[in-house]
């Protein structure tokens, strides 16, 4: 919307303020300035508010607007008076203004940091959330305009309103003043008021997502006259599921007799449906599109799926197509799959929904499944069901538009119908808030991922997001620091998911391994060397082993207290005339699921041969075999009957046994506050919940965490494998897992002593004056003398390196900062290149000094072409190098690794996403392949890792606080057993990029 000559010229319209938000009750609203055009929207707006919400807000009887409030209300200059409203389907729900006042409370302008703030929300939308977030929203806006604090009058008996203040998580401070009640809310963001923020962010997205999975009922908009097309197939797919709610066959192109169609009402538009339809399945021509989604919009539809293809897939034109199509579904509420979505299921029982193009609905089970790919969700359901696991949820977002991944790790944490949570990504649209999400969700149920378009550089066509610069090994270390499970192929996701969902975790990496086959126990067992776990020889059964015998192992294994987990390996025995048979799986299944029950808690994994009918047994809940009066071997033979019935309840999943059961303490709802309930007031509205009789508990400021609890018992499930690696990579991954799990528990954090010796306003002052008032925004780098000083307002020293263009400039160099000394050239094509002669190390003495000078010069060229300087020794010690470097997508990284030919030749470097906890830095310098450098190897001395974690973590803090400085290398740091030295350093400061995962909550547009 677009200001109109009346507003002042000089205070342009803020469209950066502009936003769409998820409400509580996970619909959409947007939130946008009000301008001197909304002057009708207010009046109609007030006009629907009570007399009660009236009286609350302007503390008498107020029934109507007087002309001169309208314009008060509707003219602001976006600076001291700022007003944003709240709207769905272009009118208005809510207000919120504030005008800047001084000391005395009366109006002013800057440098005046204080305003009076108002809110009036309608009465049929209290208790969605809509005070909150525009609490939110206005808060940042003070910010923005240099304002600090809000002041806010309220009537004593408003109770509600002043828990609107309370529950948002800034420091507040009150007094009762002339009959009411005087309250000063403090803007600055505390740990608090973020968590705060992102709880009720998880909320109301997981919400939204729900809304979508679990419909009363569903309308196929476009479905087909005659069999056939992509309408009828999801018509058909949802009557085959059983879906338990209503179904409506849609298309405008009915003849006008036509009452149902296969046994379901048909109708022309949704106009002619007696009842509101939660979700809308759009399979009509892109072209068509709009018309449907105004008519789902205009008849109160929560959601749609939009099928259809045409979009942005189809290059810049699609692209634009595509953002209209969102703007469009937004501005009435409703969130959206898709465009050029598979579809979406659900499969618990109250719902059993199959609003897809899936011709066969999974079985219900443990695993949530999101896919950007049609085609790869195609292949993950079919692999799933080939493997006889079966599904809570699925969805296919196709060009991922709106609904995101990081929606489905929202409503993943809290379905407790949901395990384990699979994700087949192609693009990350908010890379900082996935890390934040999965580090969360990972804290209580494993999240598995596989990254599509890994090496290309680009996004797939249709995905509108930040293209990530960084190496895929960094995207896949960070993934793995926030604990997912990042795997290369869907069929690593499909084996390890298997494996997450019927199995507990392990305790550790020691492995059992037994079977009927010596070398496909020998594979196993290289294939756990090689993938890092500790396994124990195998136990070779012989050809001869009967079920009985499988199951007395496995029980054994399981008893045993130095065996983590147990891979079982079979194959088919083979009989006297030298042919295989394949003898009876479920028999053999019905052994290793009665083992497992009876045992301790372990993950059990079968590695098979082509033995028939296996796989599918030990899949199965429980199992579908006669019971035998003699139970014979996998060849037939008579064999001894097994301890317990063929049916007994397997083990259940349960969580990594100490600690690792606690989510981190950064997941959201940390501050353990409550958000109140909306009722309209002065100053602010406080949210009810219109459910009459009953009273509804006042809602926490952070989500409550999932229980990382044993799962309610159900038969468990043993994955079934057949090749070994495939078995001992899924264990492995579990593993990994298990133990990230277990650190969460305890998280770790920034020590305190960064705070005592930093210098934070220093280094922000400093940063100013370096960028200027009008900074490049290509930034600039800084010189040695520049970067010293900044990184030394962070306590990090960097060695003086003085210029020599001259010998005789050496030598007074040498003189000033004492022998010994080194020569190095700092030419871009020779820096930190010993190897070609550039560097001269231990001078001792003038004489030493003058030689190597005239030796570069002559091997290398002249000094101008060189830019010799000279620097004093530093301890001998390992050459490493740290870096910190904020990518367009990803955010800021971390990095470490050794000097030289293992970071720059070989790849081996570790990184850290910022801020770095204590943990963090530790892990850092241990997880290159590098790292027994550090620590003794071959009888060095070990150097000081201590003050190499302190050194990371002081760089973390500076780039996290001061996200101007977009790069800094220290190169080369040398530690040593005392101590360690910076050598150089190369920092670049550029005006900050926008950060997606700050400020008040907001739907991405794509």
């Amino acid at each position: 919307m677009e200001p109109t000559p009346e507003q002042s010229p000089h205070h342009a319209y803020p469209d950066h303020w502009e936003a769409d938000v998820v409400l509580r009750d996970g619909g959409t609203a947007r939130i946008r300035p009000i301008t001197t055009d909304d002057a009708e929207r207010l009046v109609s707006f007030y006009e629907q508010v009570s007399d009660e919400s009236k009286y609350y807000r302007f503390f008498a009887p107020y029934p109507r607007l007087s002309d001169r409030d309208v314009h008060r209300f509707t003219h602001h200059d976006y600076v001291d008076r700022v007003g944003l409203a709240v709207t769905i389907g272009g009118e208005f729900i809510g207000t919120v203004r504030f005008d800047r006042i001084n000391e005395q409370g009366r109006p002013a302008s800057a440098p005046a940091d204080e305003a009076e703030v108002a809110f009036l929300v309608q009465d049929a939308h209290q208790g969605r959330g809509v005070a909150s977030a525009l609490l939110e929203h206005i808060a940042a806006v003070a910010r923005e305009r240099g304002i600090r604090r809000f002041a806010a009058e309220v009537l004593p008996a408003n109770n509600k309103m002043i828990k609107v203040f309370r529950d948002a998580g800034y420091t507040q401070q009150r007094s009762f003043e002339d009959g009411s009640v005087h309250l000063t809310l403090d803007l600055e963001p505390t740990e608090k008021s973020l968590a705060v923020q992102r709880g009720r962010e998880q909320r109301a997205e997981a919400r939204s997502v729900q809304r979508l999975l679990a419909p009363g009922s569903v309308a196929v908009i476009g479905t087909g006259r005659t069999p056939g097309g992509v309408g009828r197939t999801v018509l058909r797919n949802l009557l085959a599921a059983g879906f338990t709610g209503r179904t409506y066959a849609v298309n405008r192109a009915f003849d006008e007799g036509l009452a149902t169609l296969d046994g379901v009402p048909a109708h022309r538009s949704l106009g002619e449906i007696d009842e509101q339809v939660d979700l809308a399945v759009i399979a009509v021509p892109a072209h068509r599109v709009p018309e449907a989604v105004a008519d789902c919009g205009e008849h109160g539809v929560q959601g749609l799926v939009v099928l259809s293809a045409g979009y942005a897939e189809r290059g810049s034109a699609g692209r634009e197509l595509q953002r209209e199509l969102v703007r469009q579904a937004r501005s009435y509420g409703m969130r959206i799959i898709g465009p050029n979505a598979f579809g979406i299921i659900n499969t618990a029982e109250s719902v059993r929904l199959n609003a897809s193009l899936a011709p066969e609905s999974p079985a219900r089970g443990r695993i949530g499944l999101f896919t950007q790919s049609g085609a790869i969700g195609i292949a993950l359901l079919s692999g799933l069901h080939r493997r006889g696991a079966g599904l809570s949820s699925f969805i296919s977002a196709g060009n991922r538009a709106d609904v995101s991944g990081n929606d489905f790790l929202q409503y993943s944490f809290e379905d407790q119908d949901t395990d384990v949570a699979l994700l087949y990504l192609e693009s990350l649209g908010n890379p900082r808030k996935f890390t934040r999400l999965a580090r969360r969700t990972a804290a209580v149920k494993p999240v598995v991922v596989v990254k599509g378009a890994r090496h290309s550089g680009t996004n797939p066509p249709g995905h509108a997001v930040p293209v990530s610069r960084i190496p895929d090994a960094t995207v896949s270390a960070l993934m793995r620091q926030a604990g997912v499970i990042r795997v290369d192929t869907v069929t690593e996701m499909v084996d390890a998911g298997l494996l997450l969902a019927g199995q507990p975790l392990p305790a550790g990496p020691r492995v059992a391994i037994l079977g009927n086959s010596e070398s496909l126990g020998l594979l196993t067992y290289d294939a756990c060397l090689a993938e890092g776990l500790r396994p124990r020889p195998p136990r070779d059964l012989t050809t001869a082993a009967s079920p009985q015998d499988f199951r007395d192992a496995l029980a054994e294994a399981l008893a045993d207290g130095t065996c983590d987990a147990v891979i079982v390996t079979a194959i088919p025995w083979v009989g006297e005339n030298g042919e295989a048979e394949t003898g009876d799986g479920e028999v053999l299944a019905a052994a290793l699921r009665g083992a497992a029950a009876g045992g301790p808690a372990k993950p059990v994994a079968v590695v098979h041969v082509e033995i028939g009918g296996l796989a599918e047994a030990l899949a199965a809940a429980s199992s579908t075999a006669a019971p035998r009066t003699r139970p014979t071997t996998l060849a037939g033979r008579p064999a001894a009957a097994p301890g317990a019935p063929t049916g007994a309840a397997p083990a259940t999943a349960t969580a990594p046994t100490g600690p690792g059961t606690e989510a981190p303490a950064e997941t959201a709802g940390a501050a353990g506050t409550t958000e109140t309930t909306e009722t309209a007031g002065a100053a602010g509205t406080t949210e009810t919940t219109e459910t009459a009789g009953t009273t509804e508990p006042a809602e926490t400021a952070g989500t409550a965490e999932p229980e990382a609890a044993e799962p309610p018992a159900r038969p468990g499930r043993i994955p079934a494998y057949p090749a070994a690696e495939r078995a001992v990579r899924a264990m492995a991954e579990a593993v990994k897992y298990a133990q990230w799990r277990r650190q969460a528990a305890t998280p770790g954090k920034v020590p305190e002593f960064l705070d005592e010796t930093t210098d934070e306003p220093g280094a922000a002052a400093l940063i100013d004056t370096l960028l200027g008032t009008t900074p490049d925004p290509r930034g600039r780098p800084l010189t040695h003398d520049e970067a010293r000083e900044l990184l030394g307002r962070y306590g990090i020293p960097v060695r003086p390196t003085l210029p020599a263009p001259d010998p005789e400039a050496a030598v007074a160099a040498a003189a000033r900062l004492g022998y010994p000394v080194a020569l190095k050239t700092t030419a871009p094509h020779l820096r930190h290149r010993a190897d070609l002669g550039g560097v001269r190390l231990d001078l001792t003495d003038e004489d030493a000094l003058r030689r190597a000078y005239a030796e570069v010069t002559e091997l290398l060229g002249k000094p101008a072409e060189l830019l010799p300087v000279v620097q004093s020794m530093a301890p001998r010690g390992v050459d490493t190098v740290v870096r910190a470097s904020i990518d367009a997508a990803a955010g800021a990284v971390l990095s470490f690794g050794l000097a030289g030919a293992p970071s720059e030749l070989l790849g081996d470097t570790a990184h850290r996403l910022v801020p770095a906890t204590d943990r963090d830095a530790a892990e850092l310098i241990r997880s290159i392949k590098a790292a027994p450098v550090l620590f003794g190897w071959r009888g060095s001395a070990p150097v000081d890792t201590p003050a190499l974690e302190e050194l990371l973590l002081r760089l973390s803090r500076l780039v996290d606080d001061h996200p101007e400085v977009v790069s800094v290398a220290l190169e080369t740091v040398v530690v040593a057993p005392q101590g360690l030295t910076v050598l150089g350093a190369t920092v670049r400061l550029a005006p900050p990029p926008p950060r997606g995962d700050l400020g008040p909550r907001r739907l991405p547009n794509y």
